[in-house]
């Protein structure tokens, strides 16, 4: 897959460009409804496929951005366009292990979730944001693998509850530059991020809870929600501590028959995130304290094999508000086998 980012200057040039577009690890459009939740015991192999497509970039009012006005010195400075067009895609294959061990009453389990892709999407503001150089790239490799070694699940009658503890570390591609500005000879070299990154150069630790109401026993019917807690080290080649993130998934899935049998079900609902940073960059380097945030929903349609204990489901998200970042389209197509 291909990312196209053209931006013609930073969007300032008075500070670092490593303080622009610092957005978390965690996709909230990357899951389905009922994922957030600890199965039943065995082992399970989901492939998640996530595009993320955008040609929208917004200020921290929640306007599109067009252009930005570079100042790097005395006097007015220019006023330069913007022409984000940005396709990312990731491909993340899930290992689940759910056992029948139980902690506080709960089914304890664990996963990890590697992932490749051509680009992030923190990776893609932060260049839009404030890299300010022509880049085409189309690449495809190593990101930032997530591994979650404590999934704890509680199963009653009409609710199911989680916790879970997990980490992205730091495997995705990630380097940066000097970025020199002939046309002004009183700034820089500025060290930026390289417009080729997939990963974002840093750790993060991720708390999530989750719980979901059945309306009736045979849970046919299920209304979720679950909150990601985000937590980010410092970032790599820079005084910079991204923010924590706050993110708030919803949705309402039903299972429908779609044999007399009952053993291929139809499972259809909608669904949506909200996603918040809130707490500011910290470092040197954090110049920009604005609290960047986005808003989607979208609807989810699936098909569940009872008798292969397999699932294919596809969903659509559209992201109608956002603040101090991009506002696109998600899409999102996942393969789930039992084993």
């Amino acid at each position: 897959m291909k990312k196209t980012i053209s931006t013609l200057l930073l969007l300032t040039v008075t500070a670092t460009a490593a303080s622009a577009g610092q957005i978390g690890h965690y996709a909230g459009g990357l899951m389905n409804i009922r994922d957030f939740f600890v199965p039943e015991p065995g082992f399970y192999g989901v492939m998640y496929n996530y595009y993320y497509l955008t040609g929208r970039l917004n200020d921290p009012k929640g306007h599109q951005l067009g252009s930005v006005n570079v100042n790097p010195g005395p006097g007015p400075g220019a006023e330069l366009s913007i022409e984000p067009d940005v396709g990312v895609y990731m491909l993340a294959p899930a290992f689940i292990w759910s056992t029948d061990y139980k902690v506080l009453g709960a089914n304890f389990a664990a996963f990890i979730a590697p992932n490749f892709a051509n680009a992030s999407v923190g990776a893609s503001v932060e260049t839009e944001e404030s890299q300010g150089i022509d880049s085409d790239t189309s690449q495809f490799g190593l990101g930032d693998w997530f591994f979650q070694p404590i999934w704890l699940g509680w199963h009653l009658e009409h609710y199911d509850f989680s916790l879970g503890y997990g980490f992205y570390a730091p495997t995705g591609k990630y380097d940066t530059d000097l970025v020199t500005f002939p046309n002004f000879p009183n700034v820089g070299p500025i060290r930026v991020a390289s417009a080729d990154n997939i990963g974002l150069g840093f750790w993060t630790n991720q708390f999530q809870g989750a719980a979901a109401w059945y309306p009736w026993v045979n849970k046919a019917t299920a209304v979720t929600l679950a909150l990601t807690y985000e937590i980010h080290s410092e970032k790599e080649g820079f005084d910079l501590t991204p923010g924590q993130d706050l993110s708030l998934n919803w949705g309402i899935s039903q299972y429908l028959p779609l044999t007399k049998d009952q053993k291929w079900l139809v499972e259809i609902g909608p669904a949506g995130y909200d996603q918040f940073q809130v707490t500011s960059d910290d470092g040197q380097n954090a110049t920009n304290n604005i609290l960047d945030q986005v808003h989607a929903a979208g609807a989810q349609l699936g098909v569940t094999s009872v008798e292969y204990l397999a699932a294919l489901n596809f969903h659509y998200f559209n992201e109608y508000e956002s603040q101090d970042r991009f506002e696109g389209h998600v899409f999102g197509l996942s393969a789930s086998k039992k084993f």
